[in-house]
C-alpha cells in the first residue's frame, strides 16, 4: 500500500513531464480494462484497445453498437480505464466520462483495417469496413489520472521488493503520480494551439 505522503512525491515533476510519461505509458501498454457500471450497480470490465489519443488523455475506442457496454454507458457515463505493463509493473488508471458516437466522418478518419477482425463479414454493409452500421466510437474524456512510472533498472526493483519482504516496508518500485482535471484541461488547451 502506498503511503499518503508518497502519493505526490513528484511535486518537482512538471505537468508537462507527467503528461509526457503518461502518453509513453499508454502507448506502450495499448490495451485497457474498460470498466462500466451496469444498471444493477455492479461494475464490469472488458479489454479494449486504444485507437487514438486526443488532447490531454482523452482516448478513442471502437465498439459494436450491439454490445451491453452501450446500455451501461447510457445508464452511467462514468468509466475507468486500467492499463498494466507486466514487464515493468507500471500501470495507469484513467477516470472519466464516456461519449458514444456513430459519426461516419470520424469513423472513416480513425478507421484501421484490423477492425474487420472484430466485426466479421455478415454481408452487405456489415463487412467490418468503415461504413459498417455496427461501428461506433467511444471517447473517454479523462477527468483524473493516477499512474506508476518506473525509471529504475529491474535489479533495483527486485532489490526493493526483497528489501520490503525483509523489512516489512512497502517497496519503492516507481513514482506514483496524479494528474487532476485542472492539469488535464490546461494540457488540452496547450495541445489545441
Amino acid at each position: 500500500m502506498t503511503k499518503t505522503r508518497d502519493r505526490n512525491a513528484d511535486n518537482a515533476v512538471s505537468a508537462g513531464k507527467k503528461l509526457e510519461d503518461l502518453y509513453e505509458l499508454i502507448e506502450g501498454i495499448d490495451v485497457a480494462m474498460f470498466t462500466t457500471r451496469r444498471a444493477d450497480g455492479r461494475l464490469v470490465s472488458r479489454p479494449m484497445q486504444v485507437q487514438h489519443r486526443e488532447q490531454a488523455a482523452d482516448l478513442w475506442f471502437v465498439t459494436d453498437i450491439e454490445t451491453h457496454k452501450l446500455d451501461e454507458l447510457a445508464n452511467d457515463d462514468q468509466v475507468n480505464l486500467a492499463f498494466y505493463n507486466m514487464k515493468s509493473r507500471e500501470w495507469v488508471s484513467v477516470s472519466g466520462t464516456a461519449m458514444v458516437t456513430q459519426d461516419r466522418h470520424l469513423i472513416h478518419e480513425l478507421y484501421k483495417p484490423d477492425w474487420k477482425a472484430w466485426f466479421g463479414d455478415e454481408g452487405g454493409e456489415r463487412d467490418g469496413g468503415p461504413d459498417d452500421p455496427r461501428l461506433a466510437l467511444i471517447l473517454v474524456s479523462a477527468e483524473s489520472v493516477t499512474y506508476l512510472k518506473s525509471d529504475r533498472p529491474k535489479p533495483l526493483v527486485l532489490f526493493e521488493v526483497v528489501k520490503g519482504i525483509v523489512t516489512g516496508q512497502p517497496p519503492k518500485t516507481g513514482d506514483l503520480r496524479e494528474i487532476g482535471e485542472r492539469e488535464l484541461d490546461r494540457a488540452a488547451v496547450r495541445e489545441a494551439r
